[in-house]
């Protein structure tokens, strides 16, 4: 796919180089250097577009004044056929190309050619990837958390893909462990209240109490309440009630999630590695390569090594290293059940030695932070390279606002806000702008009031009125026997007011954009660049009229507005938010 901010980078190296070879053959430059410029976009578009360092770059090389060397090369370039309409020099001899018609009637061809492909790059090369994002406790409803990190880890999916990644998505769901046992004894305890009374049983006060709970309870017992509890004592029933808990919980799971616009490849339980012996397994090959011990009837993990050896490979002094507070962890406990750091181990070692993927990413709260680097050193520790191939996304928290103040109840239900409860309240639509709105490193503000204005306030319906502000303007030229042209048949030369160049200058970023956003693992990027690509088309539409008696010059407007159409098409659906044609 084609880039055309880095189609014309490289033309002016091209360019710069091939006026530098004809001064030399002419005996003006001395011939035979290797000159090795940067070929940069200046802030101030008055310095022109591109600008070249070659003259200084190559001042030691050629024993001569930038200035001098910049003359030369201005003499020697030849611009005809080029993106470039004209070269000047500039301070101590940086050589400032400013861009022709040619390059921006190329940007209009590029987006019409390539489509909803536009923006596509080739950073991932095909190359495996499995995205792991939500992972929520299966024990009660996802929360702003599990919403913003849904819509965080969904876009990067969508956005490495672009990027030429074979993109996996999974859920990791945690059905085995403590957790899972607290949930079942939850259950049984609400199912004894509710058969004998509230006063005649006590609650776990480390139980989950959720009203969900109650409902489990509720619904186990009209499904099983003939048999409850019997002669079976609490132990009996907890396989079975963690189970039927599952079963009610999973499927409303993946019912919001998939109101939310999330589809998983799959659902990943962590009780399958169990199950299979695979957390035996991969604790035992870290013991047969050195990395455990026993002390006090449990295995350890030596952590502490594996971190050392880690930090001291990425280049920390050993000074530094040894300031750091490190400890080791469990794997095993003495009771012979395995931790949940062991099954995570597994499950990362299934990731990259089993399925093969050659990177995993994971969207995490910030409070995982510390569990990041241990669990990299561990798959370090079995030969997997887990520093490099392991990539976590540490997502800060969400704030959700109302009339300026923090909410956290739902007002439907009084209870703590979920998932099922903010899309009562707001448009999918909304929800996914707004989690995507600001870096996974940076706390949201989620302002609710905010999220439903229709007004330019509101950055997703900024974005979305742009975009149908398009479809509507083409509509009306439609009717009036107007048709949009294809790239090839407009002239391009007619588009010189201020506005119409920094549109098309917009459009060319997108793939930049998208390359950028695969590469930092940070899908706001999208976010950012809509809106600021909205901002130049509302500018546009307001300086530039596209119903003009000029028909050169109206075919080229409605050129350039329907690739604006296009390419808010394509950013929008990246985020999963709809691109309506009408407001």
């Amino acid at each position: 796919m084609t880039n055309m901010i880095q189609a014309a980078k490289d033309q002016v190296a091209a360019l710069t180089q091939a006026a530098y070879e004809k001064a030399a053959s002419g005996g003006v430059l001395p011939g035979g250097a290797e000159v090795k410029a940067t070929v940069e976009i200046p802030k101030d578009t008055t310095h022109g577009d591109y600008a070249s360092s070659f003259a200084m770059a190559g001042a030691r090389a050629l024993h001569m004044a930038p200035r001098a060397i910049a003359q030369a090369i201005v003499d020697h370039l030849e611009l005809e056929g080029s993106y470039f309409s004209r070269v000047e020099i500039a301070g101590p001899g940086f050589l400032n190309f400013t861009l022709g018609p040619k390059w921006y009637g190329d940007v209009l061809f590029t987006v019409e050619r390539e489509g909803a492909e536009y923006g596509s790059g080739d950073g991932g090369a095909g190359r495996k990837v499995i995205v792991e994002f939500v992972s929520a406790n299966p024990t009660g409803p996802m929360h702003m958390g599990n919403a913003r990190g849904g819509v965080l880890g969904d876009t990067l999916a969508n956005v490495l893909s672009r990027d030429s990644w074979s993109v996996w998505k999974e859920f990791y769901v945690n059905d085995a462990g403590n957790q899972i046992n607290k949930f079942a004894r939850s259950i049984y305890a609400r199912c004894m209240q509710l058969t004998l009374g509230e006063d005649n049983y006590q609650f776990p006060e480390d139980g989950y109490h959720g009203d969900d709970i109650r409902e489990l309870g509720q619904a186990f017992l009209t499904e099983r309440g003939d048999a409850f509890p019997g002669d079976t004592p609490e132990e009996g029933w907890l396989d079975e009630l963690a189970r039927f808990g599952l079963e009610g919980n999973i499927p409303r799971m993946k019912a919001d999630l998939r109101k939310y616009g999330i589809e998983y490849d799959q659902w990943f339980f962590e009780s399958a590695l169990h199950d299979s012996g695979y957390v035996a397994e991969t604790v035992q090959l870290l013991a047969d390569k050195g990395w455990t011990y026993e002390r006090d009837g449990a295995l350890w993990l030596n952590t502490t090594e594996l971190l050392k050896k880690k930090y001291l490979d990425e280049g920390k002094s050993q000074e530094q290293v040894d300031k750091l507070d490190l400890k080791d962890d469990v794997l095993r406990r003495a009771n012979g059940f395995y931790t949940y750091f062991a099954a995570d181990i597994a499950y990362h070692r299934n990731k990259l030695d089993v399925r093969g993927f050659d990177l995993a990413i994971n969207i995490w709260g910030a409070d995982h932070h510390g569990h990041v680097a241990r669990l990299q050193a561990a798959l370090d520790g079995l030969g997997l390279d887990g520093s490099r191939r392991l990539k976590i996304v540490l997502m800060q928290l969400v704030n959700l606002l109302q009339d300026g103040k923090p909410v956290r109840m739902s007002k439907r239900t009084g209870k703590a806000i979920a998932l099922h409860d903010l899309l009562d309240e707001i448009s999918v639509d909304a929800a996914r702008y707004y989690f995507n709105n600001r870096a996974a490193s940076s706390p949201l503000d989620f302002d609710l009031d905010l999220a439903v204005r229709q007004d330019s306030e509101n950055p997703v319906y900024y974005v979305q009125y742009a975009h149908a502000r398009i479809c509507s303007l083409l509509a009306r030229m439609r009717e009036g026997g107007a048709e949009v042209c294809g790239a090839g048949q407009i002239d391009a030369c007619v588009l010189v007011q201020p506005e119409e160049l920094a549109l098309v200058k917009a459009l060319a970023q997108y793939p930049e954009e998208l390359h950028l956003a695969a590469r930092d693992y940070d899908p706001s990027r999208i976010n950012r660049y809509l809106t600021a690509l909205a901002g130049e088309f509302h500018r546009f539409y307001n300086a530039c009229r596209c119903m003009v008696d000029d028909p050169c010059l109206q075919a080229a407007r409605m050129k350039l507005a329907d690739a604006t159409r296009s390419v808010l098409a394509n950013g929008l659906n990246l985020l999963g938010v709809t691109a309506p044609e009408k407001m």
